[in-house]
């Protein structure tokens, strides 16, 4: 059985705009391990218990980090705009917009592109790197 090359084999462009917008608007979900939610705890100085307590919310078997109630998750400032737990974010910030749901289709791809201001500009990411982030956490 032949292997299908993905449609975006040559690559695609990114550079982080530093918008926020991938931090706001619609509810949403940001999926948290117990690994990340340790990393996020020790770098805001807190016990495991008191960060989940504050920041995490539990949807079904899993956990998210909560959200303000205009949308926007609860570790984007609202002045700067930036994250506030940038270092220690979770892997599915991390590898935005190198998600399944954004990488489908290049229909999908260019819908990504009007909503994200870096998406399609910048550093060319290689297949292998755009497949390790999209293998890394399903979105």
């Amino acid at each position: 059985m032949q292997s299908k090359t993905p449609w975006y084999r040559d690559g695609l462009k990114f550079t982080c705009s530093e918008c926020g917008e991938c931090c706001s608007g619609s509810p949403g979900f940001v999926w948290v391990t117990a690994d990340e939610i340790s990393v996020m705890a020790k770098a805001l100085h807190h016990s495991v218990d008191e960060f989940e307590d504050i920041y995490v919310r539990k949807i079904g078997a899993r956990k998210s980090l909560k959200e303000l109630p205009n949308y926007d998750c609860v570790f984007l400032d609202e002045k700067t705009r930036k994250c506030q737990l940038y270092d220690a974010r979770p892997t599915q910030c991390k590898t935005w917009p190198f998600w399944e749901s954004n990488l489908r289709t290049p229909e999908d791809w260019q819908r990504t592109c009007e909503e994200c201001p870096g998406s399609g500009l910048g550093k060319l990411y290689s297949l292998d790197s755009i497949e390790k982030q999209r293998q890394a956490k399903k979105v």
